[in-house]
């Protein structure tokens, strides 16, 4: 009889110990930065992350974004479906730094049509009546392109997958002309309208000959 005490008293003090060690196991906490997904291809596209799709409002038309979401930074896996499919189109193995704001252009149907910016987001709240603006390359077939923003702003031989910064310029309805680097005949010329206190990147998309959805024009991202 004392020996079943005592064997059923020692099974209790290691269950108490293995109860102590995991009350004071400390779990790492999840770190999140920020990510924006636009849509620079001609297909409708969904994106999801660990089998979740993460643009629940909507899905992403061409030339549409997904406004920044919360995700995991560090090492993650993005999937791609075309909107009605249940097929994964591809995948984006990405390493986000933590606590910042990034945004993923999708061109095509690979991971090699792809690619990543980080927009440094610097709200001014003295200029109020300007607004910030850069501009990415997102044009597989146009070469290294020029950007005329109204008077104040040029971007010069920008190639492709590659981002300016952002400049400072006035917060009005503005033209905007792209050339093929060098070049002085545009390639599009159209207005943009600017809100004062905004931040903007303008992008290229589309073929030089696309016709539709797949037409060489300009992109706007709202980033703030």
């Amino acid at each position: 009889m004392n020996t079943r005490l005592s064997v059923l008293f020692f099974c209790f003090v290691l269950l108490g110990l293995y109860s102590c060690k995991n009350n004071d196991e400390v779990f790492k906490p999840v770190v999140n930065t920020s990510i924006n997904v636009v849509n620079a291809s001609v297909d409708t596209l969904n994106f999801y992350l660990n089998g979740t799709r993460q643009n629940n409002a909507s899905s992403l038309f061409p030339t549409g974004q997904s406004f920044y979401l919360t995700v995991p930074s560090g090492a993650q896996n993005f999937e791609f479906k075309k909107a009605g499919t249940s097929n994964v189109l591809f995948g984006v193995p990405l390493n986000l730094k933590d606590s910042t704001y990034n945004s993923l252009y999708v061109y095509g149907e690979g991971a090699s049509q792809t690619f990543v910016t980080n927009d440094v987001l610097l709200i001014d709240t003295l200029h109020v009546d300007t607004t910030q603006v850069k501009f990415v390359n997102v044009s597989p077939d146009a070469g290294n392109l020029d950007i005329t923003v109204g008077s104040t702003v040029s971007f010069k031989s920008v190639p492709l997958k590659s981002s300016t910064k952002y400049v400072e310029m006035p917060g009005v309805l503005t033209e905007v002309k792209v050339f093929q680097a060098g070049s002085t005949t545009p390639l599009k010329d159209t207005s943009i309208q600017f809100q004062p206190g905004g931040i903007y990147t303008l992008f290229s998309k589309g073929l030089l000959n696309g016709k539709g959805n797949a037409a060489f024009g300009i992109g706007v991202v709202i980033n703030h």
